[in-house]
């Protein structure tokens, strides 16, 4: 059996604002944006990896009885984020710290590895880069 990812999904309170995020800070491509039952699919994804897509999903959606729940978690940063890789992270920390990004992290050495830094985008969740140190 083979297995590879295909999508994942992060809560949004703001589509337009998260796209802006995305798309032009960090220069991911969009995948598909169009009404989809009520809703926006908005999808972005890596320009190399054509085949991951990440909904930048409006809070509760599709799941009308968790939206308090789920705007609470993502106020305070507690909903799942994701691990971009990078060539460059200084380069990178310093791009995205320059659109206004909010710093959760500075780029350090990190013991399994990896340089890595975080930041929050414009909803709260929380987005780390890393780059893989030489062995």
């Amino acid at each position: 059996m083979n297995l590879t990812l295909s999508h994942t999904f992060l809560q949004v309170h703001d589509q337009e604002e998260a796209l802006a995020f995305y798309r032009d800070v960090l220069g991911l491509k969009v995948r598909a944006d169009m009404p989809f039952e009520g809703f926006r699919w908005l999808s972005v994804g890596p320009a190399d990896q054509p085949e991951i897509e990440i909904i930048l999903e409006a809070v509760g959606m599709g799941r009308p009885a968790d939206q308090e729940t789920l705007s609470a978690l993502l106020a305070k940063g507690s909903l799942s984020g994701v691990i971009f890789l990078t060539d460059d992270l200084d380069a990178t920390f310093e791009k995205i710290r320059a659109a206004g990004a909010e710093v959760l992290q500075e780029p350090i050495d990190q013991p399994y590895g990896v340089r890595d830094c975080a930041f929050r985008d414009p909803s709260g969740n929380m987005l780390r880069f890393s780059q893989r140190l030489n062995a």
